[in-house]
């Protein structure tokens, strides 16, 4: 089987890079173990940054809603346990002891959204767009996006973009400061490698006690915001708008969610 995501270690840093090109950079369990591996790498001490990135055009698309179909048939319990394990992933980039920079190609939707911002600096492609998807196929936001969105961007803004699925051009989220730089198809990579090469050029114990001062100031509405996450998805996943919206978006049609009160 042809492999999602690869782990390349540069000895003073790690690439993770994303290759599930056929889903457009969908999550897989390969990225997920490509990731704890190179967190790994950090905790030992062996790398000073780490880079995620992606092959096939587009940084990643969040969740299969194949494998959603799939998870409806579980109990509400276990679909909790299954937004753990991204939840887990977030809280490793978070809680890594070295700096982590995300290049964004070709844009981002739903966890993957999540995964860019769970970045501590990100460099994206011109023109790319960030979506946080979810309400289209009847679902919540996961993978830490609410309380990331509250922290970086106006509230109207935050909701426009969880309520409507409306994307954002990541012009628009370089002026309010949530993407660092933006710059054109062929210099994406690059500007992020220049900007690992000057962290690693830096001061690590430095670096690690300002991730961590950083990271506590948000940590602990972070940690309930997850959590919260987590169960609102576990209930949506296996709810009757979920299973019409992933329908609908896997048969290219529009929803049909009509006007009674759903169940989450």
């Amino acid at each position: 089987m042809t492999a999602l995501a690869r782990l390349e270690d540069h000895g003073d840093h790690a690439v993770v890079i994303n290759m599930n090109s056929t889903r457009r950079g969908a999550l897989s369990p390969d990225l997920y173990q490509a990731i704890a591996r190179a967190v790994n790498l950090a905790e030992e001490s062996r790398i000073r940054a780490i880079l995620l990135t992606s092959e096939g055009g587009f940084f990643c698309a969040g969740g299969d809603l194949n494998v959603l179909i799939d998870r409806r048939e579980l109990s509400e319990e276990q679909r909790r346990g299954k937004v753990d394990e991204l939840h887990s992933l977030v809280r490793g980039l978070r809680a890594a002891p070295v700096p982590v920079v995300a290049a964004v190609e070709g844009g981002a939707a739903g966890a993957g959204v999540s995964l860019a911002l769970a970045a501590d600096l990100i460099v994206a492609e011109q023109g790319v767009k960030f979506t946080a998807a979810y309400v289209k196929a009847g679902l919540v936001p996961d993978g830490g996006l609410t309380s990331a969105l509250a922290r970086m961007l106006p509230r109207p803004l935050a909701m426009e973009m969880c309520l409507l699925a409306r994307p954002v051009a990541a012009e628009r989220l370089a002026a309010l400061g949530a993407v660092n730089s933006v710059v054109p198809a062929a210099e994406v990579l690059q500007t992020a490698q220049d900007l690992v090469a000057a962290l690693v050029s830096g001061p690590p114990d430095a670096q690690r006690v300002i991730r961590h001062l950083v990271a506590t100031a948000y940590e602990e509405r972070e940690t309930a915001q997850l959590d919260a996450e987590r169960d609102a998805m576990a209930r949506a996943a296996g709810g009757a708008e979920a299973g019409e919206g992933i329908a609908a978006f896997l048969e290219k049609r529009l929803p049909n969610f009509g006007s009674e009160k759903g169940d989450i």
